[in-house]
């Protein structure tokens, strides 16, 4: 389920995002985004600047939360997709799910891309039970983490740390608005698939050119001092 995007102030976006990751995992993931955001709110503040944090508090947020299988499997048994099903059809209706599971799925032979099937009512008790297992998300008992896909989800949360750790370091109001920048990059990211991958490439790009532009515009403060 996407995140809708109203006017929040920062503290009623970050409330909210707390709220949905531990849903989405548990209260250590939701306590990990809070404390990097609370890092990034301190290091603006000095600054006299707003709205690092805030796009902090959006983009790490998303790539925390990816959209994998137990979170597929958790919002297909939310009782809000019931209920909305329920308000559209009145009955003698059949749930037909179309999916492209990484493990289950067959690849087109001439781009390689995964192929989506159809699963019928029968998923619902499979989905219960995979919302369930959601707490091996990450672990080594989870299967669809050895996934390319799954593998690069993880490292770009990784990546977003390591970006954040050196924004703050050098953050000033100069270059603040290049901070926000870098900060709002996984917001680029779209799709699924090798719609997705192609999305990650192009943004992973755009990232190198503008630190590029982050560590000589540093470089050269530095040497004026």
């Amino acid at each position: 389920m996407p995140f809708a995007r109203p006017s929040k102030t920062l503290d009623e976006l970050v409330a909210a995002r707390i709220e949905h990751l531990t849903k989405y995992q548990d209260a250590a993931l939701a306590e990990r985004y809070r404390a990097l955001v609370d890092r990034v709110r301190a290091a603006e503040h000095k600054t006299g600047e707003t709205g690092l944090a805030l796009a902090v508090a959006r983009n790490y947020a998303k790539l925390l939360a990816y959209k994998d299988e137990y979170e597929v499997a958790r919002l297909y048994t939310d009782a809000a997709f019931q209920a909305a099903i329920e308000r559209q059809f009145e009955g003698g209706y059949t749930i037909r799910f179309h999916l492209a599971p990484p493990l289950l799925a067959s690849r087109d032979p001439k781009t390689g891309h995964l192929v989506k099937q159809a699963f019928g009512p029968w998923m619902m008790p499979a989905f219960k039970l995979l919302a369930k297992l959601k707490g091996l998300r990450g672990t080594a008992f989870d299967l669809f983490g050895y996934t390319a896909e799954r593998r690069t989800e993880r490292a770009l949360i990784g990546e977003y740390e390591v970006l954040v750790d050196e924004l703050l370091k050098g953050l000033s109001p100069a270059n603040h608005p290049l901070a926000i920048k870098l900060a709002s990059l996984p917001d680029e990211i779209r799709g699924y698939g090798h719609i997705k991958d192609a999305s990650i490439e192009k943004t992973r790009r755009r990232q190198a050119e503008m630190l590029h532009q982050w560590r000589n515009a540093e470089t050269l403060r530095i040497a004026a001092e």
